[in-house]
This record gives structure tokens, sequence and C-alpha cells, in this order.
């Protein structure tokens, strides 16, 4: 048994009609160097997601004496290579002082902030991309 959408027509009729092709490059992408991290990085991207921030984070492998998170390097070139604004990075010192470290992806500086935990949904809107999301199409 199979089953298809055809999300390309989709796209085809999209842009026949002269519509802009949504961007799918989530809003932000955690960084989540220690498994330790991963029930508070959690909790941050679904408090986000349901104020509207979309949100991706790293999946990382189990490799051979790591904790299967995968490097801050690679985590970072996947965050860069998602086409995400922001990085979220869940680090051991910031989640000790109850902060999260926000970075900039695409503004060329890599401007870099902490924001509290306790406080998500006052900066959530911060990390909203002006594009229309791909649900607002159907």
């Amino acid at each position: 048994m199979g089953w298809a959408l055809g999300v390309e027509r989709v796209l085809e009729l999209i842009k026949e009609q002269g519509e802009a092709l949504p961007d799918l490059a989530p809003d932000v992408y955690a960084i989540i160097p220690e498994t330790a991290a991963l029930p508070v990085a959690m909790q941050v991207l679904q408090t986000l997601r349901s104020l509207g921030v979309s949100a991706q984070m790293h999946a990382g492998a189990s490799g051979a004496g790591g904790d299967g998170m995968g490097s801050m390097k690679s985590q970072f070139k996947k965050a860069d290579g998602s086409g995400a604004r922001f990085a979220l990075v869940f680090g051991a010192e910031e989640l000790a002082l109850g902060q999260v470290a926000v970075k900039s992806l695409r503004d060329g500086a890599g401007a870099q902030r902490t924001e509290s935990l306790s406080t998500v949904a006052d900066w959530a809107r911060s990390l909203q991309s002006p594009h229309l999301m791909f649900t607002e199409y159907f």
C-alpha cells in the first residue's frame, strides 16, 4: 500500500500563481553539547514551538566513546546548514546560571546574548522570522 501527496506539484502551482515560496528554514536550531541538557532543551523547544517559533534540534549519532550528541563544531555546521536564524546553545555553564545562549547565525557578526530560561515567553518573539509559514498556504 502506498500514499503520495505530490508536494513538488503543489509547490510548482504556487510558483505559477506568482506566489513566493515559503522559507522552510527553522527560526532556531538547538545546540546540545551534553545529553544531560536534553530535558531542559526539550522543554524550552516545546515552549518556543507553542509560541509559534519554528525549532529544530540536533539529533546526535552514537559514536564510540561519546555521549551521542556530536561535537559543538559539527552541531554548529548543521545549524548553519539548516538555514536557522539563531542557534540556542544549552551549554553546562549557561544552564548552571539558568540561561541559554542565543547566537545569531545570519547577521554576519555572530552576535551572541544570553536569555533566562524562566522567561522564555518574553524573548520568544525576538526569534521569529518575518517569513510566511508553510502552513499558511494550505
